[in-house]
């Protein structure tokens, strides 16, 4: 019993803190829209900026607390994983910079979709008809979100399609690196990686005259401590996710990542003045639920098996 007792104790704050971290992070995405839409920065340098300030927030306690780069197992699949999230990351930021916040998160969660197809064609896990069903349904709750989108902005509401098909191959390094190094080494070397990556995208792009890659210093102190806030947020947030996931099972947890719609979607309004239409609305709780029913699946089958 006494365990039992332990594990609720876990669980509870487990959720409530993954819940805090998903409402936390759009502000990332807000912060983003802000220096593109007011200060006039380019996505790419808000993107090198977002993973320089990660580095240079955790460094020091790395160096506190692991104490070399010698106890660091895998060095280079960590910096690979940080240049895959700075790609994701660019194409993200490169979406809301013409779109809504909430858009863009609704189209991302095609993200649960994609891992799932992954999963089935690369590790050969069984997908039920019922999981493709929903697959199915959820790609049609995305199309809902994007068709009106697609029709004012092109292509670029496809970047969140792109930005999830990314995101999807850094979850398998993370899988693939295991538990090799401690989260705290992978966000360090994260921030390194997506430093590394993004200056040389930087220079490729701004010399090739690309204004999405203009290379710029803040312009105001303002917009100088929103990159560190950035940064910050992006580093701590995370580590709080990790711990989250070690207080509670992942089918507690998976669900709270829609959170960041309702964040996103108040973030939007009140900032930027966005709010989805009702056809939006439709696509939203129509990939909400599709997403749900993936995770709900999920954990049946793992206790069949």
């Amino acid at each position: 019993m006494q365990s039992a007792s332990a594990s609720t104790d876990r669980t509870l704050p487990g959720m409530a803190l993954m819940a805090f971290c998903m409402i936390v992070l759009p502000m990332m995405d807000a912060i983003a829209k802000y220096m593109a839409t007011f200060e006039t920065m380019s996505p790419g340098q808000v993107t090198f900026y977002r993973f320089f300030f990660q580095l240079v927030v955790l460094t020091p306690i790395f160096f506190w607390s692991i104490g070399s780069f010698r106890n660091v197992k895998r060095p280079w699949m960590n910096l690979l994983r940080g240049a895959l999230h700075a790609a994701a990351s660019l194409l993200f930021f490169t979406a809301v910079k013409y779109m809504p916040l909430a858009d863009v998160f609704a189209i991302y969660f095609v993200e649960p979709f994609l891992l799932t197809i992954m999963s089935a064609i690369f590790l050969g896990e069984r997908v039920g008809w019922r999981r493709w069903l929903a697959i199915l349904v959820g790609f049609a709750g995305a199309m809902i979100v994007i068709q009106p989108s697609y029709a004012i902005f092109g292509l670029t509401s496809l970047l969140p399609v792109a930005c999830a098909a990314l995101f999807t191959l850094y979850l398998f390094l993370n899988r693939a690196l295991g538990d090799a190094d401690s989260p705290l080494t992978m966000q360090m070397m994260s921030g390194m990686g997506g430093t590394l990556f993004m200056g040389a995208i930087l220079v490729i792009g701004h010399q090739a005259g690309q204004t999405d890659f203009e290379m710029s210093l803040p312009s105001s102190t303002l917009g100088l401590t929103l990159l560190v806030i950035l940064g910050s947020l992006s580093g701590y947030v995370h580590l709080l996710v990790v711990r989250a996931f070690r207080m509670a099972s992942l089918s507690l947890l998976a669900p709270f990542q829609y959170f960041e719609i309702i964040s996103a979607t108040v973030l939007g309004y009140l900032l930027f003045s966005d709010f989805p239409t009702p056809s939006k609305w439709v696509g939203i709780a129509i990939i909400v639920a599709s997403g749900l029913f993936i995770i709900w699946r999920e954990q049946v089958s793992k206790r069949l098996q």
